[in-house]
């Protein structure tokens, strides 16, 4: 064997090692976002993940909450995220600015991830999340999973009642959000579509009313009263049409799996209202 042969093979055992490690995923993951808490949760091994945003451990904004109370929360600063060294960093695109710059400045690898615009997005971020964190298949088998019962759920009724999701500040729910991925699966017409509203276009009280839509969803109470918050809880909402409050808005924040589960809870409601039609 000539000389320079062992140099090469320890070469290539070292290329060989750097390769597998890639393959395999990071193993020192903080999440700062409540959306990538559960994308990331969803995929990784146990122990993978450090920590999950404040948020994650919140019901009202995470639907897999509960099992994400097992990983500590950090407070999100650059400061405390470097300290626990990192090989991961995911965020959303929005959010902690400027702890993301930060860490990107002191060298630290951080994924952003762009919120959930549709169904096809959720999807989407659950493969992405997946490659980053060295499980690709586990993530395909979950967006297999994800699509099998998407396609069950699915439903192309004759009539579509319209559905005026209203949430505070006089917003709606737009045709072409998550929200609307949501309402259009379970068959249903968003409200913001039916008056030919733009995203991000607000539906004052009055023109909800004189449009009379089929149904009126409503979010969870608000522990703090605010003017915007007791809009929702105005009497001409019931009085309008019939008046629904969402148990939980979580599955409806976050593209993930359970986002299923509000378009089941959503077209168990449209069959309702088909039988009383």
């Amino acid at each position: 064997m000539r000389r320079s042969d062992p140099i090469k093979l320890a070469a290539a055992g070292l290329i060989w090692g750097a390769a597998a490690l890639a393959q395999a995923g990071p193993s020192r993951v903080v999440s700062l976002n409540v959306c990538t808490d559960q994308l990331a949760w969803l995929v990784a091994d146990p122990g993978q993940i450090l920590s999950v945003s404040p948020l994650g451990h919140d019901p009202r904004s995470a639907a897999l909450a509960d099992a994400l109370r097992a990983i500590p929360a950090s407070d999100g600063s650059a400061e405390t995220v470097a300290l626990m060294q990192p090989d991961l960093v995911v965020a959303g695109s929005y959010t902690a600015r400027a702890t993301v710059q930060m860490l990107e400045r002191i060298g630290i690898r951080v994924e952003r991830f762009a919120p959930a615009r549709s169904l096809d997005d959720a999807r989407a971020n659950l493969i992405r999340m997946g490659d980053l964190l060295g499980h690709a298949d586990r993530a395909a088998a979950l967006a297999n999973a994800f699509d099998a019962r998407l396609a069950e759920l699915t439903d192309a009724p004759e009539t579509r009642p319209v559905v005026a999701y209203y949430l505070p500040f006089n917003e709606t729910a737009s045709g072409e959000g998550l929200a609307g991925g949501i309402l259009h699966a379970a068959g249903m017409t968003p409200i913001s579509e039916a008056l030919g509203l733009a995203g991000g276009d607000r539906l004052p009280l009055e023109r909800l009313v004189l449009a009379q839509p089929d149904l009126i969803l409503v979010g969870p109470a608000y522990d703090s009263p605010a003017q915007a918050t007791d809009l929702l809880a105005h009497p001409v909402l019931a009085a309008t049409g019939p008046l629904h409050r969402i148990a939980s808005s979580a599955a409806w924040i976050c593209g993930t799996p359970a986002t299923l589960d509000a378009i089941a809870a959503m077209r168990d409601l449209r069959r309702d209202w088909e039988a009383h039609q």
